[in-house]
């Protein structure tokens, strides 16, 4: 049972930014983003994720000194990262261990800058001597058999998502409710970068749409016409890389106005934008159609529709929102992320007991003694 002074490190990297915080029960006792600038990246260009490492952890550790914690990373008692593209798993707290070390180093999954998350907290945990921890990565994978079937065999759905934020904001709301989040039906809608609408019934996601489909985000195209894209693809005018870059990471806003920032483009239909205030438009359509979709999941039987994310400070996009979905289910709103607070309470909840920590192998049905750490420490590599 941990102390109440206790404090935890958790570390959330991004594409252009690592926020990072110290927290302990109390809350935040410290809160940062470091941005990372065009020019500082490009020197990472066609390397791998982990190539980046070392840079982010040395700028985590000159805030962390900046701020009054020079004393290392031995004041924590425990260090959690963003969980990045692993195998699918169940929600909940995983230790980060060799087995999962490897899989992020041999990125299976797909690069992403969350996959820096465990390698990150790792880094700072083996200096402090303690272990590293992720909490629901996005391949948290819950939804019901029938979410799974596309129309060909050849392809299915996979959950790769927000999961979680989009857990901690239905938890959330369920607290506040003084109900258990396992008796709510809820539509959440996670808005940032990428756009996750899911569908929440008996305390979990059983559906959602995935970085690959439903709605378009700042920089991502969502789901596109299939068979305009494979003429694309064969096109010879893109090779997979350009391509894929094409619908995640330059779509979107991006691809039709030049800016990821929603505030630039809500400034542009002030000023009488017409092709701003289509795309804009365009935008919450979709992320409302979604949000219809996930209803007929629930059999229209919801409880409330959650609007996360960063986009959920603008109040014009929540203003359309509520025009389109109101009729379906009273609409609560939680502006930004909340996810360096949910790595913390998912910490907290291990070094409590309240929750065991989960392996990464384990989840996936390998025994348990396939999970030896072939001379390597658990909390840290040597």
């Amino acid at each position: 049972m941990s102390h109440e002074s206790d404090r935890v490190l958790v570390i959330n990297p991004g594409s252009t930014s690592t926020k990072f915080g110290i927290y302990t029960r109390h809350g935040a006792e410290l809160e940062q983003t470091i941005l990372h600038g065009d020019e500082e990246l490009e020197r990472f260009k066609g390397r791998p994720m982990v190539a980046r490492l070392d840079y982010r952890a040395a700028l985590i550790e000159k805030a962390l000194e900046a701020a009054g914690f020079a004393g290392g990373a031995g004041q924590f008692a425990a260090v959690a990262g963003r969980g990045g593209m692993l195998p699918s798993v169940p929600c909940g707290t995983y230790l980060v261990d060799d087995a999962m070390v490897d899989e992020l180093h041999v990125a299976r999954k797909g690069e992403h800058a969350s996959n820096l998350g465990a390698l990150l907290a790792l880094k700072f945990a083996h200096a402090g001597g303690v272990n590293a921890y992720i909490v629901d990565p996005v391949t948290v994978d819950e939804w019901q058999p029938v979410a799974r079937v596309t129309g060909s065999p050849l392809v299915g759905r996979t959950s790769i998502g927000h999961a979680l934020n989009t857990k901690a904001v239905a938890k959330r709301f369920a607290q506040e409710q003084d109900r258990p989040y396992d008796a709510l039906r809820l539509i959440v809608a996670h808005m940032g970068s990428g756009i996750t609408v899911s569908a929440h019934e008996g305390g979990r996601t059983i559906d959602s749409n995935t970085i690959e489909e439903g709605p378009f985000g700042p920089d991502r195209t969502g789901g596109l016409p299939v068979r305009k894209l494979i003429k694309l693809c064969f096109s010879g005018m893109y090779n997979e890389k350009q391509l894929d870059r094409m619908v995640f990471g330059e779509g979107g806003l991006f691809a039709y106005l030049g800016t990821r920032d929603l505030r630039e483009v809500e400034r542009r239909m002030d000023l009488g934008d017409a092709e701003a205030a289509l795309i804009f438009e365009a935008m919450v359509y979709q992320i409302a159609k979604e949000a219809g979709a996930m209803a007929v999941v629930l059999s229209g039987q919801v409880d409330a529709l959650l609007l996360t994310g960063g986009m959920a400070h603008s109040e014009r996009v929540v203003s359309r929102l509520r025009e389109r979905l109101e009729w379906i289910a009273p609409l609560r709103i939680y502006p930004g992320e909340n996810e360096l607070q949910a790595l913390a309470e998912g910490v907290f909840r291990v070094l409590d007991g309240v929750e065991r920590a989960k392996r990464l192998r384990e989840e996936e049905g390998v025994p348990a003694e396939a999970m030896a750490t072939r001379g390597r420490l658990v909390i840290g590599l040597e």
